[in-house]
């Protein structure tokens, strides 16, 4: 993690300042060069133009401003557009940088790589036929794997970020074991579909049975044993409320959180709008957002998405737990053993 004394304390200056969006993700692009089997972004037809590099910086002075403290970089893969090494080094000055690929990019653009705080490499299964089968591409997996190695090699924070489904559901305390033993940080994505609409800001998850988690105590397991095997070893990057929250409605479908959309948290697409959530319809423009983020109109979208139920994507989970003050702390104790180990890297 490249943190400058300067970038730490003004990070914890804005995760201790009160109702922010300490949370946001921008989708740089739809373009990708895989096909997922559970994901809609490729299968829809990218916008003609994309925003530009300076319209990308202006939006995240625009973030820094409302206090948000941490981005992930998504798409599509972010990672094919030729200014990506520009944006991580802007973002990363002022903010927690995440960025994803889905391991054909990153080896080949390794440079631009070199300033993110956290480069997540999407790996669902150490087999690797079903690997390629889940991605929709030969060689996909050798591509992750080879991604995963050559970047710790080369000294750059780089973890795994398994999407759990019904189709790996068995193997992820395994999966989990393998990469933390070798010193490789492991965060989950959860496996989610949306329902048609005419006014979501975008779409990312196709419904797919073979994906959809059927098998409920299996995952509830899941999620106790992870809190178990957090007491035992560093790497594994979700809290463990997260993880009590998940097996909670796996075991009874109650939810026990509410989501914070517009709140602390939002989305950004590729066209610079921005959204509580990629299933909501767009609010304006991130450049236009001061203007409008203590408005009646967004209170009253806030209010509406504190009772949405419609979702199961994890990062929204998660941001929804860890909205506020006392949660952001809460995830500095939780993650108090993988914070020792990134300061001494440092």
């Amino acid at each position: 993690m490249k943190f400058s004394s300067s970038k730490a304390l003004s990070v914890v200056k804005r995760s201790v300042t009160p109702n922010r969006p300490y949370h946001a993700q921008w989708l740089l692009t739809h373009k990708c060069n895989y096909r997922c089997r559970g994901c809609n972004v490729w299968r829809q037809k990218p916008p003609e133009e994309e925003v530009s590099t300076e319209f990308v910086k202006q939006g995240l002075d625009v973030l820094r401003k409302l206090g948000t403290m941490e981005i992930v970089l998504s798409g599509g893969n972010p990672m094919l557009r030729d200014d990506i090494g520009e944006i991580i080094d802007y973002a990363s000055r002022h903010f927690i940088t995440t960025i994803y690929d889905n391991g054909s990019m990153a080896v080949k653009k390794i440079d631009a790589l070199k300033k993110a705080d956290f480069v997540a490499i999407s790996l669902d299964t150490l087999d690797e036929k079903k690997f390629d089968y889940i991605r929709g591409v030969k060689g996909a997996w050798r591509n992750a794997t080879n991604a995963i190695e050559t970047l710790k090699k080369a000294g750059i924070p780089v973890g795994v970020s398994p999407t759990i489904s019904q189709l790996n559901l068995h193997e992820i305390l395994d999966f989990t074991k393998h990469f933390t033993d070798r010193n490789i940080p492991v965060w989950f994505c959860l496996y989610g579909y949306d329902s048609p609409s005419q006014e979501q800001l975008f779409g990312i998850g196709k419904k797919v049975d073979e994906f959809e988690i059927k098998d409920k105590e299996t995952i509830a397991k899941v999620c106790q044993g992870l809190i178990e095997m957090k007491k035992q070893r560093q790497g594994i990057y979700i809290t463990t409320k997260t993880l009590a929250a998940l097996k909670t409605f796996f075991l009874t479908n109650q939810r026990t959180w509410k989501c914070k959309a517009l709140k602390s948290f939002l989305m950004v697409d590729s066209l610079g709008r921005v959204a509580g959530c990629h299933r909501k319809e767009p609010v304006g423009l991130i450049t236009e957002l001061p203007r409008v983020w203590g408005s009646a109109r967004l209170e009253e979208l806030r209010s509406e998405n504190n009772e949405c139920s419609q979702c199961t994507y994890l990062c929204y989970i998660f941001y929804s737990l860890h909205g506020n003050v006392r949660s952001n702390i809460g995830v500095v104790w939780d993650q108090r053993r993988n914070v020792k180990t990134l300061l001494k890297r440092d």
